[in-house]
């Protein structure tokens, strides 16, 4: 097997068009990305606590106007200061905390609550000049908290979309030939957002490898500090059977002398990181991975979220459907919903709704567009898909065909979160264990939509398919739901990236022309996107 370069990332040296860079300027670029991407991120939290402090000490308190406004000042940039500690005694400005979204939350709600200690002890001690109690306090941390996750939502958005454009990437060797190597070369290939550009493969070369001009491979791993020097790598990742554990251990200690970061890969897929329990036995580090937990209580508790959430969802939105019906009539007079079979839980079929944003012919026309399909697999893809209305373009960028939806998560055959119902005819190509994705409810998004929705590898839609049915819970439905604002966020930053892709200051290489910027899908925001460098 041909080890080649998937990712778009080659040597810093080289710019998107693949003209070679003078060594300041590519120097420059690896300068913003160690410190200027931490430093924006820095920016982000400040001006969120800054927010959250000035509206609450400035407008939701009455007896603000005694102290004057520089002594308020004075208490909101104290709070910025002890915000920014707190944030970062919590790691949130390093990318193993902050590149998994529940754990990134779970750390900011502990940084804002050190905050409000910190401030109001820092009050009772010092006696301010602002005095601040309690209830203020509590305010100010909780909107700040809120704008902390909002603006890193944006951040992640951003930052994605600029990588699936070949911007900010961190070069890593990979260490190992074997099959598992292979397959993570393939996840960082297809997963960009990640930022992990494979500039180099080391270890013994097999048999089927061809050397040439697009392979990876540079040597075995005795050559392995010249190869990550010349390679300019900041990471390793390590196949956990390429090597013996012995010499995985020596390898690990060279690479953190010489200030690279390592990461050993377990061999496991499909298995949520939360259900993994770190549990050494006789010194040596293994893992524990607890059975599924899910119990019919939470089936009963997502049922009840669903219904509650669509309801009120199409009441508080009726106008706006309203506004969608006449758009849609006024466009090319015909009907307003569209409706499809479905399969839904079980393999019973469902009528899916759906604001029509195609010409009432366009099921009749897709056989003649079946050869510009931009997808791998069953599934249909065109970007320009020439059957798209001109409202219905503007309703699938926004999404908002999907609003009928809601009336299918109301009567049941839908959920909020879940896999998107597959048409009949892409079933019947599907392998017996992606048809488990029936096992529950379809949804309006999903983890694949938020994570691959614009993927066009057939493999990341069998993937997190089958993840989500296997590792589904509450809580990663609203991280899902979260996700999803992020996604729109990504669309809206990589139509601009299609449009003006000189927006950031510096860009990282870009070697493979089919990797350039015309030819990849939008951006797509991740739950577990690694925002930063450490």
């Amino acid at each position: 097997m041909l080890l080649v370069d998937a990712s778009p990332a080659g040597s810093p040296a080289t710019g998107r068009d693949g003209l070679s860079r003078s060594f300041g300027e590519a120097g420059l670029a690896q300068l913003f990305d160690r410190y200027g991407l931490k430093l924006l991120l820095v920016a982000c939290d400040a001006t969120a606590i800054f927010v959250g402090y000035a509206v609450t000490l400035m407008v939701f308190t009455s007896h603000r106007d005694a102290y004057g406004l520089r002594h308020t000042a004075e208490a909101i940039l104290l709070a910025v200061l002890i915000g920014l500690v707190s944030i970062r005694s919590q790691g949130l400005f390093l990318a193993r905390v902050s590149s998994v979204r529940v754990v990134e939350i779970v750390h900011v709600v502990r940084a804002l609550a050190l905050l409000t200690g910190g401030m109001l002890l820092l009050d009772r001690i010092r006696e301010l000049d602002v005095h601040i109690r309690t209830r203020e306090a509590v305010l100010a941390s909780v909107l700040s908290l809120l704008l902390v996750v909002c603006f890193r939502s944006v951040y992640r958005s951003w930052i994605a979309a600029a990588r699936w454009h070949g911007f900010h990437l961190r070069p890593i060797v990979v260490i190992g030939t074997d099959h598992e190597a292979r397959r993570l070369m393939h996840l960082f290939a297809t997963h960009k957002e990640l930022g992990m550009s494979v500039v180099a493969v080391v270890g013994e070369l097999p048999a089927d490898v061809v050397q040439g001009p697009g392979s990876l491979w540079r040597g075995d791993v005795d050559q392995l500090d010249r190869i990550v020097d010349e390679s300019k790598a900041t990471g390793v990742v390590v196949s956990p059977n390429a090597l013996p554990a012995n010499q995985i251990t020596a390898i690990v200690r060279s690479l953190h002398r010489r200030g690279v970061h390592v990461q050993l890969a377990t061999g496991i897929s499909g298995i949520d990181g939360s259900r993994l329990r770190s549990l050494p036995l006789a010194h040596e580090p293994m893992l524990y991975v607890e059975a599924r937990s899910l119990r019919k209580v939470q089936a009963f508790v997502k049922r009840l979220f669903d219904a509650g959430f669509a309801f009120v969802a199409l009441v508080l939105s009726s106008p706006l459907l309203l506004a969608v019906c006449v758009a849609i009539k006024i466009d090319d007079r015909g009907p307003v919903l569209f409706r499809q079979k479905r399969v839904g839980r079980n393999g019973q079929e469902f009528d899916l709704l759906k604001f029509r944003s195609m010409a009432v012919d366009a099921e009749a026309r897709l056989a003649a567009l079946k050869a510009e399909n931009e997808r791998h697999g069953p599934l249909f893809k065109m970007v320009n898909d020439p059957r798209v209305t001109r409202v219905g373009r503007f309703l699938r960028d926004s999404s908002l065909d999907e609003l009928p939806q809601l009336i299918n998560v109301l009567r049941g055959s839908m959920s909020l979160v879940g896999p998107r119902p597959a048409l009949p005819a892409e079933v019947l190509n599907f392998s017996a264990e992606l048809r488990e994705r029936e096992l529950v409810l379809p949804g309006i998004t999903g983890l694949w939509q938020v994570e691959a929705r614009d993927n066009p590898s057939f493999d990341a839609y069998e993937r997190l398919d089958r993840f989500y049915v296997e590792n589904w819970s509450m809580i990663s439905d609203l991280l899902i739901i979260v996700a999803t604002f992020e996604h729109f966020l990504g669309r809206v930053f990589a139509t601009i990236w299609s449009r003006r892709s000189a927006l950031l200051p510096f860009e990282h290489a870009e070697t493979d022309p089919a990797s350039s910027a015309d030819a990849v899908p939008s951006a797509m925001p991740s739950i577990a996107v690694v925002p930063l460098s450490d």
